[in-house]
């Protein structure tokens, strides 16, 4: 058998976005009275013995990497994850980029599948608003022509009685156009778990299979802003990630075209004419109660009002500070709760929301015309092939 390079191990697995205890488990090693699990995984990637055939299939599974790639001299080039808009504020763990690397390897295999199949049906047209606009024409231009486009009336979508149905509504209108919308903040295990500073969102701008992706770890408050920010890179062309800190001109323009849609600065200039605000709990109050009445984040309201310098940089890092802790303590007491009812969603409940009514529609309808095998379908899914039946038949949610 041909040996393998010991780089390469340790390159699947970093790239899978696993740490060495975490691989091990994963890969069935077990603590013995020499080495626990993580040192036999540790001595196999510094070669001081060669894996079995029988754990380099296990890790093939595992990494998501094909059982060739170990049999490589060297580790590959990076994937082109796209464009990477991200302004990281800190250093990041390498592993979570890994993880990062891992999910858009993942969302793009999906994305090429149903690619393919819908240019198999001969009706299908390539969608002619992606790339169609340029940074240069401005932000007003493009929020005119994405209402158009979606018909979203922002009354409808303040009326909905919760966060969830707004959010829906409006995925629903943008799904109407033929993109595929999808939640997903991790590999399918809580380990690996991303935060809105590593990724928040994703869009491949394809004309024939469009992706947005929103990081649903992120508050659902967020999802809204995150889902337009990511539809206005399909309007400019734009493949890419996106994160929490805009810096970049176009992540700012991205960013200014969404909170312009979800909230007019005709509105926000009639309630917070210049230097209303008060101290930072009267800020807090109204800045809350307004971004209430809207079913808009209060992040989104405070980050509108230090664009137009109604507040200042110290003042808007202060709600920022304040509204994310309110967030992770409702988290919080969230979890507390769904631990004492052990109650929740069922797990297809869970998968139609993730994947959205356009993508499961469309890979029922392909799978039933025949140009998706139930194993295609399942891969795009994110199930196992044995489950694609039952996501089919599950009541429409999301």
């Amino acid at each position: 058998m041909p040996s393998v390079n010991p780089q390469l191990l340790v390159w699947a697995r970093e790239t899978a976005g696993y740490d060495v205890a975490e691989a091990a488990k994963r890969l069935g090693l077990v603590d013995g009275k020499k080495a626990t699990a993580a040192e036999k995984l540790a001595a196999l990637e510094r070669g001081e013995s060669p894996p079995s055939r029988s754990q380099l299939l296990k890790m093939s599974k595992q990494y998501r990497r094909p059982l060739l790639i170990f049999y490589l001299d060297e580790p590959p080039a990076r994937a082109d994850r796209g464009e990477d808009f991200r302004t990281l504020r800190h250093a990041v763990d390498p592993s979570l980029n890994g993880v990062v690397d891992a999910l858009v390897r993942n969302i793009k295999a999906r994305q090429q599948i149903m690619r393919e199949a819908l240019l198999s049906e001969h009706e299908h047209r390539p969608l002619t608003f992606i790339g169609s606009y340029a940074v240069d024409q401005g932000v007003p231009g493009l929020v005119d022509r994405i209402k158009e486009a979606t018909q979203v009336d922002l009354n409808v979508y303040r009326s909905k009685k919760n966060q969830e149905d707004a959010f829906k509504y409006l995925r629903e209108q943008i799904e109407g156009l033929g993109i595929f919308s999808i939640l997903a903040g991790n590999l399918g295990s809580h380990h690996t778990n991303l935060t809105t500073e590593v990724f928040r969102g994703f869009a491949i701008a394809d004309s024939i299979a469009p992706f947005v992706v929103i990081n649903d770890q992120d508050a659902k408050t967020a999802w809204p802003m995150t889902l337009f920010h990511e539809v206005a890179h399909l309007w400019l062309g734009a493949t890419g990630i996106s994160g929490s800190s805009a810096e970049r001109r176009l992540e700012q323009f991205c960013d200014k075209v969404a909170s312009e849609f979800l909230l007019p600065e005709s509105e926000l200039r009639d309630e917070f004419p210049y230097d209303t605000l008060g101290d930072l709990d009267s800020s807090i109050d109204s800045i809350s109660y307004f971004a209430n009445e809207r079913n808009v984040s209060s992040s989104l309201v405070a980050y509108r009002l230090l664009d137009r310098s109604a507040i200042t940089e110290a003042s808007f890092d202060e709600l920022s500070k304040h509204f994310y802790e309110r967030w992770k303590a409702t988290l919080e007491r969230q979890k507390q709760k769904a631990r004492v009812t052990r109650g929740g969603p069922s797990y297809y409940v869970l998968k139609r929301l993730r994947n959205g009514s356009a993508l499961i529609a469309a890979s029922e309808r392909l799978m039933r015309a025949g140009e998706l095998s139930t194993t295609q379908a399942a891969q795009v899914l994110g199930v196992r092939p044995l489950r694609v039946g039952n996501l089919f038949s599950q009541p429409r949610l999301a």
